[in-house]
């Protein structure tokens, strides 16, 4: 197949500067700082238990969600290949996050399970929606060009996401230049904003993405049952491609650490290097030092997925993340004995470093190592499905360690194993591969 045309190719790009400043704001930067801020020190109750530590409840939120992704997923795909409408669910999706994110203007101190509630609903809005983002990667790009199609998608959504942060930034720290009263107000407004942005730039990729064509054979199954069996036709399949079985494999474990750094790492600098101190005005310099370790790793974050993607021409795609699965694995017992701010920037600029290059590099991969199928949704289903698992068990059990071991430093610590689990996996798989996948 030919890949598509530039302006296709482009909106396709922008759903991540669209939707990355969810990423970012929500789950990276602003909503961990003030939901820190506004639980630190109390008990939690939501739906019946007491959480002495809301940090393992933050993480037990973001498991739920990933967890319902996981089991909606292959039902929502079996009805886009039979019907041809991945555009359209992409579009309820992100609609349904976009507006949870819109209505996190109300999450107030004295309601903490509604942010907890509308942090869910936004974080399955935005799960969803990129299962049917990622599905239509094989459909406009050719196999040569998946990997630079991949990476223009994540450097957009880092250049966009940093950009609305500078904005958030500059409110929180300084709410009076903007005539907010303070920077609790500053940070539900910063949830506003990102809910219409993410809405708002979403409408040049749903404008320009092709109408994906309709599957006949999956109209002749129950569409509701269709994709579950997929997913074990998928599973069965791969008896008969080791490559792809163990690059799965080794995906799972490295979505374990990943996924789970990425979504603690905003809760454990404000708790362990930027802690609150009841000063209103060190707290907000705090907050404005976190928000600024954030947009290091953005920034940085843009270089490294374009630098791994030209690294992955020049040596393979799994030789380099291999050595991206090695930084990680020394991100985390690097994060065990920083407590400095220098230190942790530092750290920052490494976690930027590997963050995009890895996730960008593991989903073309991916992609090349495919069989040839019409059922593309499928095969994402599968891989998102894979990642949403990864992901539900590492929020799960970092939580646990959390409570268990009373803070989230030997947390850290412990998701060492996942990325060396993950290192020897993916040695493996380049040992093991067929002469014909060279180029992964």
């Amino acid at each position: 197949m030919q890949t598509a045309s530039k302006k296709v190719i482009n909106g396709w790009a922008m759903y991540d500067w669209a939707n990355s400043v969810y990423s970012l704001v929500i789950t990276s930067s602003i909503f961990p700082a003030y939901y820190e801020g506004v639980t630190s020190g109390k008990r939690i109750v939501f739906l019946g238990r007491v959480f002495d530590q809301p940090s393992a409840l933050y993480d037990y939120a973001v498991a739920i969600s990933f967890l319902a992704v996981a089991l909606l997923s292959p039902l929502l795909s079996s009805i886009a290949d039979a019907f041809g409408n991945k555009k359209r669910f992409m579009q309820f999706f992100c609609y349904m996050g976009s507006l949870s994110c819109c209505a996190m203007y109300w999450f107030q101190p004295d309601n903490p399970q509604l942010g907890i509630v509308l942090f869910i609903l936004a974080s399955i809005g935005f799960g969803a929606s990129i299962v049917f983002y990622n599905a239509y990667l094989p459909e406009i790009a050719a196999v040569k060009d998946q990997d630079k199609v991949s990476a223009k998608g994540f450097a957009l959504g880092y250049v966009g996401s940093v950009l609305l942060l500078l904005i958030c930034l500059a409110m929180v720290t300084k709410p009076a230049m903007f005539g907010i009263a303070n920077s609790t107000k500053a940070s539900q407004i910063s949830f506003l904003l990102t809910g219409i942005w993410w809405m708002g730039f979403a409408q040049f990729t749903f404008a320009v993405l092709p109408k994906s064509k309709a599957n006949p054979v999956s109209k002749s199954h129950n569409v509701f049952t269709k994709g579950y069996a997929e997913l074990r036709k998928v599973w069965n399949e791969l008896t008969h491609q080791p490559t792809l079985k163990r690059f799965l494999a080794a995906f799972f474990f490295l979505g374990m650490g990943v996924e789970t750094v990425m979504y603690s790492a905003a809760l454990f600098a404000k708790q362990q290097i930027f802690p609150n101190t009841g000063n209103k005005e060190t707290d907000a310099a705090n907050g404005g030092k976190l928000i600024l370790t954030i947009l290091i790793i953005q920034i940085v974050a843009i270089g490294g997925s374009y630098l791994f993607s030209f690294f992955s021409k020049k040596i393979g795609n799994l030789r380099v993340l291999l050595v991206g699965v090695l930084i990680w694995a020394g991100i985390c017992a690097w994060a065990y004995f920083v407590y400095t701010e220098i230190a942790f920037y530092c750290l920052a600029g490494t976690v930027g470093l590997v963050m995009g290059g890895i996730q960008s590099l593991s989903r073309s991969t991916y992609s090349k190592l495919m069989p040839p199928t019409k059922d593309t949704a499928s095969y994402f289903s599968f891989y998102d499905v894979c990642d949403k698992v990864s992901t539900v068990i590492g929020m799960i059990t970092f939580g646990m360690v959390t409570e268990g071991l009373g803070g989230m430093r030997n947390a850290v610590l412990f998701l060492m194993t996942y990325f060396i689990i993950s290192f020897f996996i993916f040695l493996y798989t380049l040992i093991k591969q067929q002469p014909e996948l060279q180029v992964a």
